[in-house]
């Protein structure tokens, strides 16, 4: 079963088809009528605008004709760039365009069947976390007999112009459409989770490891059914559509359709001197402007392939706008890549995504309070919802997502599209169970930018532990509801922070409920016992309170380890100690190398502090070889940490 479908304006296509057939009319749309409502929000179309159905444009009209990823698509006098591009990306993989246009065959028009014609279709929308299914007719405006929207080169082709009237619909009218980028819109097709790669930033054409880790990670998004497309910086509005000297066009969108790493046979060995290929095939949605550097079809490279080599190669283009070219002219030509990841598919059963929706609210409640603006405002910075996820393994990369509710629909009212709206991340002790009230100790891992588009993204690679992430409004006091999204090919599992402190519960009166809280950081085990000069030490932490305890990862073949390794504990009493244990990790039988015993009192200095290690049995044992690096935070407040 596929994820719950909503149903907007609460009209469904089959009753709806089924009434007008049965009526013998075409449908027209009571909740977005044929006027100007639906095209702007308070101004008027210069020009006189009708309103026709595709019968009335053309002879013969389609939904889609042959491949629909085989036709040129075109702006229209009034339409959006963007809008174009993500068509064009969207056409390439057959799963997403026929999840957006559902049935489309069902919905064809069949001139042998026009008594069964209503004048309706239905689009899917993924809308800020939910599928969503619209309904529209099919008058669609022009002026003088063409459409004022996108349209496509095959004239009586509609796709498009439908899909992109059901889009308008959702959003309020056409002109919501403005201001929205291409990964917007592709997100709202498919679900995906996009990601911004910044060419230049990333240094891809001089560090060659960083070049082939991107191809490893774009071959894999693509062959997993994700969408990427890539620009060209244009300084100015000036060279917007410029073309550069090897073809391409300025500001605009090219849409990735293959990509391939190629081992070539010997004959081709020596005509292009390497092993392997490592190659892209690009679309220019217009159809024009093709790329005319090496790989082009008028390059030398080009022709010394025959038919039969391209096509055992792989390298064909099957529609007019498509080029190939190798990674490293790719980097070198392209400044953004938008790489929209595939996450509506597990693998292997493997949740890769998590999400959840989330709200700013305000209250008088200090405590209660979750709007409490950008980390400038330190005093209420904490006051924001927080989230805590876990990473599992080191080395794994998290692309951390935050959507707000767009507000596009209250235009008319005179409210701003966006927010500007952000994120923190802070990693955080590895048994943290309730919300941050100060930072003290926690590492700052890192931030968003802070802008007022619909949605931020950081992306990073992480090391294992737990991560608190704090999504943010740039003002403190404003409401607002939120998306928040991690993706990670590791299982992450987050969980929102909603507790200040442990619950009074039967149990903890019994047991006693805390009084003292105390974090720790244990930055470093230096000049650990090794027995034989050739022996390998593997060190780990075990810090204990208790019947509690938490476990560092181990560092590998060192005695002087760094671990940074965080924890906090909620005490009945300071008589019950805080341990540190220092453990050497072996194939058998783990060795002890020695522990510290700490009373932890809220009285006891803050500061940064080192400790010969001990033997088992207190802070009087006798003393071992190595000493760890500590800080230690204790406060009878509940809620100072």
């Amino acid at each position: 079963m596929g994820p719950p479908l909503k149903v907007f304006k609460n009209q469904k296509y089959q009753e709806l088809k089924q009434e007008c057939i049965k009526d013998g009319r075409l449908f027209c749309d009571p909740t977005f009528l044929p006027e100007n409502d639906s095209l702007f929000y308070n101004r008027l179309l210069p020009g006189k605008v009708v309103w026709k159905r595709p019968q009335d444009i053309c002879d013969d009209p389609r939904l889609i004709v042959g491949n629909i990823s085989n036709h040129q698509l075109i702006q229209g006098r009034l339409g959006h760039k963007p809008m174009v591009s993500a068509f064009s990306c969207l056409a390439v993989q057959e799963s997403h365009w026929t999840k957006t246009i559902p049935n489309h065959k069902e919905q064809e028009w069949d001139p042998r069947k026009l008594d069964k014609y209503a004048g309706i279709f239905r689009f899917r929308f993924w809308h800020f976390g939910e599928w969503t299914e619209v309904v529209i007719d099919d008058l669609l405006p022009t002026i003088n007999g063409d459409l004022v929207f996108s349209f496509s080169t095959s004239m009586n082709e509609f796709w498009n112009a439908l899909l992109e009237k059901a889009y308008a619909k959702l959003l309020g009218c056409y002109e919501a459409l403005d201001g929205l980028t291409t990964t917007d819109i592709i997100v709202d097709f498919t679900g995906t989770l996009a990601e911004t790669v910044d060419m230049q930033k990333g240094r891809y054409t001089e560090l060659v490891e960083e070049k082939y880790k991107l191809f490893g990670e774009l071959y894999k998004t693509f062959t997993k059914g994700g969408l990427i497309c890539c620009t060209i910086e244009s300084p100015n509005q000036e060279e917007q559509e410029v073309e550069t000297d090897w073809g391409l066009l300025k500001g605009h969108t090219y849409t990735m359709t293959d990509i391939r790493k190629i081992r070539l046979g010997e004959r081709l060995l020596e005509v292009f001197s390497t092993e392997k290929l490592y190659m892209v095939r690009l679309r220019n949605p217009l159809g024009r402007q093709e790329w005319s550097g090496p790989w082009s079809e008028i390059s030398e490279e080009w022709q010394q392939l025959t038919v039969a080599d391209r096509k055992n190669l792989g390298l064909v283009m099957s529609d007019d706008g498509e080029f190939w070219m190798s990674l490293e002219d790719f980097c070198r030509n392209f400044h953004e890549l938008n790489v929209c990841r595939n996450v509506n598919n597990p693998l292997f059963g493997r949740k890769e995504l998590e999400s959840v929706v989330g709200c700013w609210t305000v209250d008088d409640d200090p405590l209660m309070n979750r709007s409490g603006g950008c980390y400038n405002n330190r005093d209420t910075f904490l006051q924001n919802p927080q989230y805590i996820f876990t990473v599992p393994e080191d080395g794994h990369k998290v692309i951390m997502s935050l959507q707000q509710k767009d507000l596009r629909t209250y235009r008319r009212m005179g409210r701003p599209d966006n927010y500007i709206i952000g994120f923190e991340l802070f990693k955080v002790e590895m048994n943290r169970k309730f919300r941050l009230h100060h930072l003290y100790i926690q590492e700052r891992a890192g931030t968003s930018t802070y802008i007022d588009t619909r949605t931020v993204f950081l992306s990073k690679y992480l090391k294992k532990g737990n991560y608190v992430l704090v999504p943010t409004m740039f003002q403190h006091g404003r409401t607002s509801e939120f998306l928040l999204r991690i993706f990670s090919e590791v299982p992450v599992q987050l969980r929102e922070l909603t507790l200040d402190m442990p619950k009074m519960s039967c149990w903890n009166l019994a047991r006693g409920y805390p009084k003292v809280v105390t974090q720790i950081t244990v930055h470093s085990a230096e000049g650990l016992e090794k027995k034989y000069a050739n022996e390998s030490v593997n060190p780990y932490l075990v810090i204990k309170c208790g019947k509690e305890e938490v476990r560092s990862p181990v560092q590998k073949n060192t005695v002087h380890a760094i671990f940074d390794t965080q924890a906090i504990f909620y005490r009945r009493t300071t008589d019950i100690p805080i341990i540190v244990q220092v453990w050497n990790s072996r194939k058998f039988c783990d060795q002890f190398l020695g522990q510290v015993t700490l009373d932890a009192d809220p009285s006891d200095c803050r500061d940064l502090k080192s400790l010969y290690l001990r033997k088992k049995g207190g802070p009087t044992a006798k003393v071992k070889q190595g000493h760890i690096s500590f800080k230690v935070i204790s406060s009878d407040d509940l809620t100072e940490l």
